[in-house]
């Protein structure tokens, strides 16, 4: 069972940011630093200050598809939800579109107090340049992130071969100190042997780790036994697809032996509970047992308050032993991915650690100590609770208010959603 260690919860401290990390930590700071040059003092006296949270998995370019109304057939199985659904949308996007999309998938995430979003893209019509697209609405934002544009051999191999290039290029060259890259690809049975060997090429010179969906439903372990005669898990590692940085997102019916795999290699599987659900794929609560499990939202959004309740209760449904603790530590597995594509400590507030912050209005109606903050985070705190966001020790969102007028945005993405839902009726399933 991954067990999460109880939170040190400090009282009447202070904590001193220099640049993009903390510095110092404790009691009365602000008078021994009275004679050194700030640029600005937060009075967080009666507020709870965290380290930010973390979207290990998302589909930003989803963000336009809230409370769709398009002709979508309807679907029988999860192959059909792609082909009536998500596959139509991401080849209705465009560079408005996707910008748009990121945009307000950015503010809303911030708005949640998740400072970093692991994000995996697909938009067949427009590839290149469509990681340079987000990582500019994601800086304008203020908000952390690791890109990766979602290579398939669905829409030919013309569209492989950009895709590939997009995420080459992309983590070569086009990073930043706030946005990292991965290399994306769908799924394994979308991705031919070549495709493999391609992305795989990518992974060894770059030292960044492939961001892949497996085993979501049940057609893949079936499709991949009939077709290669072997788990999905198993033909990634026979094209050295795992690593310490590898992304493996779902796995609900993956094998006991590709968890071991996972294991052996050390890579990241990450849990998408209301994803799961929604597309009623199955669920196998023996998958919360893998040491390096993190929580994803598989682009519902980026609240990871509510993601860390539904894994919890989906877990007490079945299994009794699952406890807020186990939410919490799956939550706080994506600062180990953060710390391992950005190369600095995250997740505590400690001296060193990345100064990637919120500060929580929340008033405890009982003893918050340190054997009870899971129990508080799952059954009091939420997104609502967001009062001040900090990422790289700039402050994005400011008592709830961010720095520049957000309705023009928003009346943007109203406006793309709708030209996004009348493309989507012209492109057949």
């Amino acid at each position: 069972m991954v067990q999460f260690h109880p939170a040190k919860v400090i009282r009447g401290s202070d904590l001193y940011i220099e640049e993009n990390r903390i510095e110092k930590i404790g009691p009365g700071l602000k008078s021994k630093l009275k004679n050194t040059k700030v640029d600005r003092i937060i009075d967080a006296r009666g507020k709870l200050l965290t380290p930010g949270l973390v979207c290990s998995h998302n589909h930003v370019y989803s963000a336009l598809a809230r409370g769709i109304v398009a002709d979508i057939p309807p679907s029988h199985d999860f192959v059909g939800v792609l082909q009536n659904l998500w596959w139509r949308l991401d080849r209705a996007l465009d560079r408005d579109s996707l910008h748009a999309s990121g945009m307000v998938g950015a503010l809303d995430a911030l708005r949640s107090g998740t400072t970093a979003v692991i994000d995996h893209s697909a938009s067949p019509s427009y590839i290149t340049g469509s990681l340079n697209t987000l990582k500019g609405a994601f800086e304008q934002c203020g908000l952390r992130g690791i890109l990766c544009y979602e290579v398939s051999d669905r829409n030919g191999k013309e569209g492989r071969d950009e895709g590939v290039e997009e995420n080459r290029e992309f983590v070569s060259s086009q990073e930043s100190d706030t946005v990292k890259g991965a290399v994306g690809a769908h799924a394994p049975f979308t991705l031919s042997d070549g495709t493999l060997a391609m992305l795989s090429e990518i992974v060894s010179k770059t030292g960044r780790g492939i961001h892949v969906h497996v085993s979501e439903d049940r057609y893949e372990p079936s499709f991949s036994h009939h077709q290669f005669h072997e788990a999905p898990l198993e033909r990634l590692e026979r094209f050295g697809m795992l690593d310490e940085k590898s992304l493996i997102i779902h796995g609900v019916h993956l094998l006991d032996k590709e968890l071991d795999l996972l294991g052996r290699h050390d890579s990241f599987l990450v849990h998408n509970p209301r994803s799961n659900m929604n597309n009623a794929v199955g669920y196998n609560p023996g998958l919360l047992d893998y040491k390096n499990i993190a929580l994803g939202t598989d682009g519902i959004g980026s609240d990871m308050f509510e993601e860390a309740k539904f894994a919890c209760f989906r877990g007490r449904e079945q299994r009794r032993n699952i406890q807020p603790d186990h939410a919490l530590g799956m939550l706080h597995r994506g600062n180990s991915i953060l710390e391992r594509y950005f190369d600095a400590p995250f997740g505590r507030l400690e001296p060193g650690c990345a100064a990637d912050l919120v500060l929580l209005d929340y008033d405890p109606p009982t003893p918050l100590r340190e054997d009870n903050t899971a129990g508080h985070f799952i059954f009091g705190l939420a997104s609502r609770h967001v009062d001040t966001v900090i990422v790289n020790g700039r402050v994005v969102l400011d008592e709830g208010t961010f720095p520049f007028d957000t309705e023009p945005i928003y009346q943007k993405a109203r406006e793309q959603a709708a030209r996004l839902w009348s493309r989507m009726n012209e492109i057949s399933p």
